[in-house]
């Protein structure tokens, strides 16, 4: 097959998330495969617009698909949502002779992604972010691990919390997102889980789960809080407040996003990032890799974009059923 590309450049950009170096892996040896050269882009659209890169071989990625974070470093590029900070990032594609693009990360480096398709560049997407809230695919890179990594926090938790007889508020990521929250939540079996995306009536949601619980003979209590639902300080106090019970806060902040990568998030970026390279081998251009737990497809960029991803009611549903005491 003769590639319709001839030197590929791979970054990260937005929040770090397990299984990032495998994904970057698979796409330099897929690349490597094809007779394609591959350049690394060192901390996101930042390293493209300053020309922060290197050639990365087969050798230069062995022994990286069990590392967390990122090889390539990610930052935040304000400059580059401006039409002049674009149009350098152009610039230094075609200077470096860059003609495909893998961009690993978010809705935010995809919608950068999609802009720079506009100069030229062949650009492809591969979700990675532990919040699991893009809407095109079922799954992005790290939710696996990010859980992993809460749950076993949270039942170190719960050792101290029963010993104590104390309600242990535990605040985990998700901005706008509730999807780490509520499959944290039931899988810990947490007496509440808190969301973005659902109202907060405290005292249906929050007090009568654990008054009913404590009336039942449960002496402690795990309540889990999406950072974009509300502040753990402050549902600690209410708890604290209506109940009486004995209330710590643990925020458990980026420590999700470290970690070394679990089995689904090292498989699935595998996969994702040489899906990306044979999509630019055949030619194809602003796409996003997707896998709706069986399946690898892709959507246009621009149409991802326009899609909204709330919660699965039918998750939520179980959420209520499992853990009501009705």
């Amino acid at each position: 097959m003769d590639p319709k590309v001839h030197r590929i450049g791979v970054l990260t950009s937005g929040g770090d998330a397990p299984g990032m170096n495998a994904a970057i892996r698979a796409v330099v040896r897929t690349a490597c495969h094809y007779g394609i050269e591959c350049v690394g882009i060192e901390r996101g659209y930042n390293g493209l617009i300053s020309g922060d890169m290197k050639p990365m071989t087969a050798r230069d990625v062995s022994g990286i698909t069990g590392l967390g974070g990122t090889i390539l470093y990610t930052a935040r590029c304000p400059e580059f949502q401006t039409p002049e900070g674009l149009k350098r990032a152009a610039d230094s594609c075609r200077f470096m002779g860059i003609d495909g693009l893998v961009a690993i990360g978010g809705d935010g480096t995809f919608r950068g992604a999609g802009e720079l398709s506009e100069y030229g560049i062949s650009v492809v997407g591969i979700p990675g972010t532990i919040d699991n809230d893009i809407a095109c695919t079922g799954y992005t890179i790290g939710f696996d691990t990010a859980c992993n990594t809460a749950i076993d926090c949270i039942d170190k938790l719960d050792d101290t919390m029963r010993s104590h007889e104390r309600c242990s508020v535990v605040e985990v990521m998700g901005h706008r997102s509730g999807h780490l929250a509520l499959s944290v939540g039931i899988a810990v079996g947490a007496t509440a889980v808190l969301i973005p995306e659902k109202s907060i009536d405290y005292d249906k949601d929050l007090i009568l789960p654990i008054r009913e619980g404590r009336l039942r003979g449960r002496s402690s209590f795990t309540v889990i809080v999406a950072e974009g639902a509300a502040s753990g300080h402050d549902i600690a106090e209410i708890v604290a407040d209506k109940t009486g019970i004995d209330t710590r806060v643990t925020v458990l902040g980026h420590v999700q996003r470290g970690g070394r990568p679990a089995s689904r998030d090292r498989i699935i970026a595998t996969r994702m990032g040489y899906e990306a390279v044979k999509v630019l081998v055949e030619g194809g251009t602003n796409k996003i890799i997707c896998f709706d737990g069986c399946n690898y497809s892709t959507v246009d960029i621009d149409e991802a974009l326009k899609m909204q991803k709330g919660i699965e009611e039918d998750t939520y549903a179980i959420l209520e059923v499992i853990h009501s005491f009705k």
